[in-house]
C-alpha cells in the first residue's frame, strides 16, 4: 500500500451489520449533476443510505472496467499520541481477511481476476481503491463491502504481528534507509505544537508501531471505520439504476458507526524561527528547506499560495532560480510549493545544494530572491503561464476512470461536493496579481518558518549559522531474526455476523476481451513514421517523436554523453534563449522533455489538443535547431555531477547499477548508467554533444507517436513542416558483443554501512525484444512477481513480513535484457530472505501445475482491458509497434498465443529461462551485521564489491 502524504485520495467504509435500511432517494427524473470546466464534465449521481454511507455514481463506458474508490475521513491526525502512524497502519490491516471471504482474497484474487486494487493514508484520511475488469463487478462489491463492514472479527494476534513487520519495512525502505528521510518528522515536530494532530509523521515511529495491540485495532476501526464516516464512488462501465440496487444489497446492511466530530482548522501557531541541523548517514549532498505555516484545504488563499510558488521558483525567470541556480551556482535547482490538510498549511521552500556548498550562502541566496520578488514583482504573462498550466493539470487529473473516481470521492467528502473539480478549477484562474503579493505579505514576508539544515555525516560545517541539533529516532541493526520472526499464523475462530442478504462470494458477469484501438500509421518523406490513435475522452494529446541509439550509441569511456544531448535540446533553441522557450512552452499549457534511454533519445509532449500544431512546431524547433549554448552545457555538467554525487549511498541504485555490470560486462555500454558515472561524463565536451547530435539524430529510423484527441489529417498537416525540414542520413546502430554468460549462482555484497535494509537484485541476461519466446516469458513470471498477488510478495511481505514487496519482471528491449527479482528486505532477515527466493525460484518451474496455467491465463487476459487505459499506455502499444515491428493487432496476437500455451509450454520456458542455478545474485547492504550472513548461503562463495563493481581484497 502506498503511504500518500499529498492526498490524492478516496476509499472503503466502515462498521458492522443488521437490518437493511433503503436509499435516501434522488428526485424522480433528476438529471445528473456534472462538475464542469470548459467543454469538459464529469456527470454523477449522489445519493446517502440509511446508514450514512454517501454514494457517487459515474458512468463512463470508455473502457470495459469499473473503479472503486472509498475515502475513509480518518487520517493520521485522529491519532493519539504514543499511537503514531496507527491510521496507516490499520489501513494496512483492512487488506487482511474479513468473515465472508478467502483467507488473502483481498491481498490476492483481486489481482488474480485482472484488476488492481491499493491503499493510501495521509493525514487526514485513507483510501482503499480497486480497478477491474467489468465481469468482476459482484465480486468487487462482495469483497468492498466485508471489508467494510466485516473485517474485524477476523483480526488476530498472529496477522497483528506480522503486519507490523511489514509496515515497519516500509518505513526502513522510503524513510530510514534513504537520504533525508527524517525531514519531514523534525518539520514536523517543530512547527506543530506537541498537542496538535500533525505534530507527527503519517507513518509514525517504530516504536509506537511495535506496541501496537488487537484492542488497539479494535478500537480504531469501531470508533472510525462507520460508513457514515465514508464516502464510496464507482465509476466507469456501469448501469446506474444497477448498481444503485447491488449498493443497497452489499453495502444497506453495514451498521451505523458512532458519529465522528469534525475537526476545525488550526494552524500551526508558530512564534519564532527555529533552526535545526542534523548528519545523515546516507545523504552525500547537504540540503537546505525552509517551511512557513499557511492556510487550510480548500481555502482561496491556497490558490494564490500555489501560484506564488510558481512565481518564486517554477521556471527560469522566476527569482529564486535566478540567483541560486544561475548566478550563484549554488545548486542544480530550487523547489517552492504549497501543501494544503484538512486543518492546516505549509509553505516549503527546498534547495538540494552542490557537494560542500554552504547551507548559510543557499539560506541568504533565498533571502535575496525572496527580496527581488517583492521589488521586481512579475509579469501578466507569468500569470497567463500558469493559468494555461493549471488547464492541462486539471484534464491530466481525471484522464483514468480511477483518477476520477478518486478525486470526486476526496471533493465529496472533505468539501461536501463531488464536482468541486470545477470551482477548483475556477478559483485558481481567478487568482490575481492582487492576491499573489497579499498572500506573500501574509505567509512569507517577515513571517517564522522551520529550516532544517541535512548534511553528509561529517561535514557539521556546511549548517546554517547558529542551527540546533535536530534528534530523530534511529534503529539499531540487530543481526539474527529471532526478535522480529513472525508467520502466517493460525486463522481467527469467530461467530459470522447474521445477515439478511447471502454474503457468498458471487459468479463473474460476462468476460470482457481486450481489443486493440483503432491505430493509424504513415510514413514521411524522410524515413520518418507515424502511428496514431485517435481517442476523444479528454481534450489533451500526448505524443512524442523516438529516435533509435540513445544510451547505446555512447562511447564507452564517455558514457553519459546521448543524455547530456537530450538534457542540451531543452535548454533553448537558435532563436530562443532557454527562458523563452520554456515560457512559449507554458504559454501553451504544454509539456516537453527530451530524454535518454538505454535505445533511443525521446522528445514527448502532451498538450491541450486545440494547442497541438504550436507544441509541434516548439518540439520542431528543439530538435532541429539546438542552441548548444556553452554556459547552459556547464549547468548542466555542474547538475549532473551534483546528481551523480548524491546517489553514492543509494542501495537501489548501488545494487542495479552493479547488477548491470555483472551481467554486461566492462565493455558492453549498458552496465553503464545512461546518465554516465563521474569518471565517464567528467572528460565529456560540448564539442562531443555536437558530434553525438550529428551522426546520430536523423529520421531514419525514426517514429512519431500521436494519442489523444485529434484526427490523422490534423496530425498530417502539422508534421509537414518537420518532414521537409528534417533531412534523412544514415546512423549505424553498433552491435555489441555480449560477455559469456558464465557468473550464474555467484553472490556479491556491497556494503553501505548502517542500513537498516538490505536491497536484493537476481537475475540473468535472459532474451532479446524481438526474440518470439519473450512473450511466452512474460507470461511466465506472472504468477512468480508480477505485481503483489505473485508468489514472491506472498510469501516475503504476507507470510513472513520480511519486506515492503518483492517482484520480478522480464524486460524487453533490443539487446538482451534481464530477468529480474528484486526486493528490499530487513537487514536482520537478509540470510532468510536469499534462502526462502532461491527456494522459491528452484520449485517455481517443477511444481507449475494445470490451475495455475488457467489463474495466470485469466490474470493476463483481464488485466489487458485495464492496462492500457490512459494516453500513456496508449502510446507505449504504438511505441512497441515501432520498435519491434509488431502487429498492429499484436495484443491480440499475444493473447491467443496464450490461450494455447500448456503447462509443458510453461514449465520449460521458466526453465529456460529463471532457472535458479543461471541467477547471480547482488546484496546491498550493512557488512558489519549482514555479511557473515549472506557468506553462509553462499557457502563461503562470495565476493565483496566496492560501490563501483571493483573486488574488495
Amino acid at each position: 500500500m502506498r503511504h500518500n502524504t499529498t492526498k490524492l485520495a478516496a476509499l472503503l467504509l466502515a462498521a458492522a451489520c443488521f437490518a437493511p435500511p433503503a436509499f435516501a432517494q434522488p428526485k424522480a427524473k433528476a438529471k445528473p449533476a456534472a462538475a464542469k470546466t470548459g467543454s469538459f464534465s464529469l456527470p454523477y449521481e449522489k445519493f446517502t443510505l440509511e446508514n450514512g454511507l454517501q454514494v457517487v455514481l459515474h458512468e463512463d463506458h470508455s473502457d470495459p472496467i469499473v473503479a472503486f474508490a472509498t475515502v475513509v475521513h480518518v487520517g493520521s491526525n485522529r491519532e493519539k499520541p504514543g499511537k503514531t502512524g496507527f491510521a496507516h497502519f490499520f489501513e494496512h490491516m483492512s487488506f487482511n481477511d474479513s468473515e465472508n471471504t478467502p483467507v488473502g482474497a483481498n491481498r490476492k484474487l483481486i489481482e488474480e481476476w485482472g484488476g488492481q486494487r491499493n491503499g493510501g493514508t495521509w493525514s487526514d484520511g485513507t483510501q482503499y481503491y480497486e480497478v477491474v475488469p467489468k465481469d468482476a463487478f459482484d465480486k468487487i462489491m462482495w469483497i468492498d463491502s466485508d471489508r467494510l463492514g466485516y473485517m474485524i472479527k477476523t483480526v488476530t494476534t498472529d496477522a497483528l504481528a506480522r503486519e507490523i513487520q511489514v509496515v515497519k519495512n516500509e518505513k526502513r525502505q522510503n524513510y530510514d534507509n534513504v537520504a533525508y528521510g527524517s525531514v519531514n518528522e523534525v518539520m514536523r515536530k517543530n512547527l506543530y505544537p506537541a498537542d496538535h494532530p500533525y505534530n507527527w509523521t503519517v507513518i509514525g515511529s517504530l516504536p509506537d508501531l511495535q506496541a501496537a495491540t488487537l484492542p488497539d485495532v479494535q478500537e480504531f476501526y469501531h470508533q472510525y471505520y462507520g460508513p457514515n464516516n465514508a464516502t464510496l464512488v464507482i465509476a466507469g462501465d456501469i448501469n446506474m439504476a444497477e448498481t444503485k440496487a447491488k449498493v443497497q444489497r452489499w453495502f444497506g446492511e453495514i451498521k451505523k458507526g458512532p458519529a465522528v466530530p469534525a475537526l476545525k482548522p488550526r494552524p500551526a501557531g508558530l512564534t519564532q524561527t527555529k533552526s535545526l541541523y542534523m548528519e545523515d548517514n546516507f545523504a552525500r549532498l547537504p540540503q537546505l528547506q525552509m517551511v512557513f505555516p499557511s492556510i487550510q484545504e480548500y481555502h482561496r488563499d491556497t490558490y494564490a499560495l500555489q501560484v506564488l510558488s510558481e512565481l518564486l521558483a517554477g521556471n527560469r525567470t522566476s527569482p529564486l532560480y535566478k540567483v541560486i541556480v544561475e548566478e550563484q551556482k549554488l545548486a542544480p535547482g530550487v523547489l517552492a510549493y504549497q501543501n494544503s490538510s484538512e486543518l492546516a498549511g505549509e509553505f516549503t521552500l527546498q534547495v538540494r545544494a552542490n557537494p560542500n556548498t554552504s547551507l548559510q550562502q543557499v539560506h541568504s541566496a533565498i533571502e535575496e530572491g525572496l527580496k527581488r520578488f517583492e521589488t521586481q514583482g512579475f509579469s501578466d504573462t507569468e500569470l497567463a503561464r500558469i493559468r494555461a498550466k493549471i488547464e492541462t493539470d486539471l484534464y491530466s487529473g481525471v484522464e483514468s476512470v480511477l483518477s476520477k473516481a478518486l478525486q470526486m470521492g476526496r471533493d465529496n467528502e472533505f468539501a461536501g461536493d463531488p464536482a468541486y473539480l470545477a470551482k477548483d478549477a475556477q478559483m485558481a484562474q481567478a487568482v490575481t496579481r492582487a492576491d499573489v503579493m497579499r498572500v506573500y505579505n501574509q505567509y512569507l514576508k517577515g513571517k517564522p518558518y522551520v529550516m532544517t539544515s541535512v548534511v553528509p555525516k561529517g561535514q557539521q560545517n556546511l549548517v546554517v549559522q547558529g542551527a540546533q541539533l535536530a534528534t530523530v529516532y534511529q534503529e539499531k541493526v540487530v543481526a539474527g531474526v529471532q526478535n522480529e520472526d513472525v508467520g502466517q499464523g493460525k486463522e481467527a475462530v469467530f461467530e459470522k455476523t447474521v445477515t439478511k442478504n447471502d454474503r457468498s462470494e458471487p459468479g463473474f458477469l460476462q468476460t470482457p476481451l481486450f481489443k486493440m484501438p483503432a491505430i493509424w500509421n504513415a510514413s514521411l518523406a524522410n524515413g520518418l513514421k507515424v502511428y496514431g490513435i485517435d481517442n476523444r475522452e479528454i481534450p489533451l494529446v500526448t505524443f512524442d517523436v523516438t529516435i533509435p541509439g540513445g544510451h547505446s550509441l555512447d562511447p564507452l569511456a564517455k558514457a553519459g554523453t546521448a543524455s547530456l544531448v537530450a538534457q542540451m535540446l531543452t535548454q533553448g533553441t537558435a532563436s530562443k534563449t532557454p527562458a523563452q522557450l520554456e515560457e512559449a512552452i507554458d504559454l501553451l499549457g504544454a509539456s516537453i522533455s527530451v530524454n535518454s534511454t538505454a535505445e533511443e533519445i525521446r522528445v514527448q509532449a502532451r498538450c491541450l489538443a486545440r494547442n497541438f500544431a504550436p507544441t509541434l512546431a516548439l518540439v520542431q524547433e528543439m530538435l532541429l535547431q539546438p542552441r548548444w549554448d556553452a554556459a547552459e552545457f556547464a549547468r548542466l555538467k555542474s547538475s549532473l555531477a551534483t546528481n551523480l554525487k548524491g546517489q553514492e549511498a543509494n542501495a537501489a541504485v548501488l545494487g542495479s547499477q552493479n547488477f548491470n555490470r555483472l551481467l554486461y560486462g566492462p565493455n558492453h555500454i549498458l552496465s553503464y548508467p545512461t546518465t554516465g558515472t563521474l569518471a565517464t561524463t567528467a572528460g565529456i565536451t560540448l564539442e562531443d554533444l555536437k558530434a553525438y547530435y550529428n551522426t546520430n539524430i536523423s529520421p531514419s529510423g525514426a517514429a512519431v507517436h500521436v494519442v489523444g484527441a485529434i484526427d490523422q489529417n490534423t496530425v498530417a498537416t502539422a508534421l509537414k513542416p518537420l518532414e521537409t525540414s528534417w533531412a534523412a542520413k544514415p546512423v549505424r546502430l553498433a552491435q555489441q558483443t555480449l560477455p559469456a554468460q558464465t557468473l550464474g549462482g555467484n553472490v556479491y555484497f556491497i556494503d553501505v554501512p548502517e542500513a537498516k535494509q538490505s536491497v536484493l537484485y537476481i537475475g540473468r541476461l535472459a532474451l532479446r525484444g524481438t526474440d518470439p519466446d519473450l512473450t511466452k516469458a512474460t507470461f511466465a513470471n506472472t504468477l512468480l512477481g508480477a505485481g503483489s498477488s505473485g508468489r514472491l510478495t506472498q510469501l516475503l511481505r504476507i507470510q513472513k513480513g520480511y519486506t515492503y514487496g518483492a517482484y520480478s519482471a522480464v524486460q524487453e528491449q533490443q539487446e538482451m535484457a534481464p530477468f529480474v527479482v528484486s526486493t528490499s528486505v530487513r537487514a536482520n532477515a537478509t540470510g532468510a530472505s536469499l534462502q526462502l527466493i532461491r527456494d522459491l525460484l528452484t520449485n517455481y518451474g517443477p511444481t507449475f501445475s494445470p490451475a495455475d496455467v488457467e489463474t495466470a491465463k485469466s490474470k493476463i487476459m483481464k488485466g489487458n482491458t485495464l492496462a492500457y487505459e490512459s494516453q500513456g499506455a496508449k502510446l507505449g502499444i504504438l511505441r512497441r509497434i515501432s520498435k519491434f515491428n509488431k502487429s498492429p493487432k499484436f495484443l491480440e496476437d499475444d493473447q491467443q498465443q496464450l490461450m494455447k500455451m500448456s503447462v509443458a509450454d510453461f514449465q520449460a520456458t521458466i526453465g529456460k529461462y529463471m532457472a535458479e542455478k543461471d541467477l547471480v545474485y547482488v546484496v546491498v547492504g550493512d557488512k558489519a551485521t549482514q555479511y557473515e550472513e549472506v557468506k553462509k548461503f553462499a557457502n563461503g562463495k562470495l565476493t565483496l564489491l566496492d560501490a563501483t563493481g571493483k573486488p574488495v581484497n
